[in-house]
C-alpha cells in the first residue's frame, strides 16, 4: 500500500477509485467531480454516450492526462504519486486499434514484453497462454494485418493481460466489430473476472449490460448512477435497462435546461 497523509482513514482497497475527478478542456468541462469504485474481482460498466466524457477519464485513468483535480487509485496506489505501482496493476485496451500492423501476432506481443521488462523465456510462455485463452494460438506467426476485426481485438485484450495485471480496462471495444464478434470478445473478457481480474469496461451499446452487472452511467461528464443494472431499471420504472439509461439521462438534459 501507497504510504498515507497524515490524518487519512484507511479505507478497504478497491481495484479502481475515482474520487472527486474533474478535467477541462479549456472552457469545457468534460468530467464534473466524478466519483465511483471498482471492487477487486468485479465487472463493472461504465454506460454513457459518445461524449460522456469515457475516454477521458481513461486517459486519466492511464495517465495519458494528468489528474489536476481529485484522486484515481489502482488497488490503492495513486496514479500521479505513484504511477509505476499502479500501472503495473493495469492492463488498457484502447478503442483506437494500437496493433503494428507488420509484425506477426507473437512479435507483438514480444514487443509488449520487453516494454513491461519481461524476460524472453516468461515471455514465450505467457505469450502462449494469452493466446491460447483467446482463441489465438494458430495464429501465431501471422501478420496482424491478416486477422478479422474481432481478431485483432482478442490479439490487443491478449496483450493487455500479459504482464498479468489486477485490473483490465477497455475503452469502446467492440466499436465497429458484428454481432458474433461483440459476443465472444465480452463473454472472453467475463471469463476473466472468474481468474480474479477486475474489469471496467465503457461502453455506449446498452445490449452489453447484463442485470447483475455494476453500471456506472457517465452522462455530460457527471455520474448519474451507479448500482446494478437491475436495481437501476427497478428505481427508474423501466422495463429494460435501454429504457432506464434514456430516463435518466434526459431527467439530466431537463434539469441542465431549467
Amino acid at each position: 500500500m501507497s504510504a498515507r497523509e497524515p490524518g487519512e482513514i484507511m479505507t478497504e482497497v478497491r481495484a479502481l477509485d475515482i474520487e472527486r475527478v474533474s478535467h477541462a478542456y479549456g472552457a469545457r468541462r468534460a468530467l464534473d467531480d466524478v466519483s465511483f469504485a471498482v471492487p477487486v474481482g468485479s465487472f463493472a460498466v461504465l454506460l454513457g454516450l459518445n461524449g460522456a466524457g469515457k475516454s477521458t477519464l481513461l486517459s486519466l485513468v492511464t495517465r495519458l492526462f494528468a489528474v489536476r483535480h481529485g484522486r484515481i487509485r489502482i488497488f490503492g496506489h495513486d496514479v500521479e504519486r505513484e504511477p509505476g505501482e499502479a500501472l503495473r496493476r493495469l492492463g488498457v485496451v484502447f478503442q483506437a486499434r494500437t496493433l503494428d500492423l507488420d509484425l506477426s501476432v507473437r512479435q507483438n506481443l514480444a514487443y509488449h514484453a520487453a516494454l513491461h521488462g519481461i524476460g524472453r523465456r516468461r515471455a514465450r510462455a505467457r505469450a502462449d497462454q494469452v493466446l491460447a485463452e483467446a482463441g489465438l494460438a494458430d495464429r501465431a506467426g501471422d501478420k496482424a494485418r491478416n486477422l478479422s476485426g474481432g481478431q485483432m481485438r482478442r490479439l490487443e485484450i491478449a496483450r493487455a493481460l500479459l504482464h498479468e495485471p489486477r485490473l483490465l480496462v477497455l475503452d469502446e471495444p467492440t466499436v465497429g466489430l458484428d454481432i458474433k464478434a461483440r459476443a465472444d470478445i465480452l463473454a472472453h473478457v467475463r471469463s476473466l473476472v472468474a481468474a480474479g481480474v477486475a474489469v471496467l469496461w465503457t461502453t455506449h451499446l446498452v445490449d452489453e449490460v447484463a442485470a447483475d452487472d455494476a453500471v456506472i452511467v457517465l452522462h455530460r461528464g457527471r455520474v448519474l448512477a451507479h448500482r446494478p443494472a437491475a436495481d437501476l431499471v427497478r428505481e427508474t420504472g423501466a422495463t429494460d435497462i435501454r429504457s432506464a439509461f434514456e430516463r435518466l439521462t434526459r431527467a439530466a438534459d431537463g434539469d441542465l435546461a431549467a
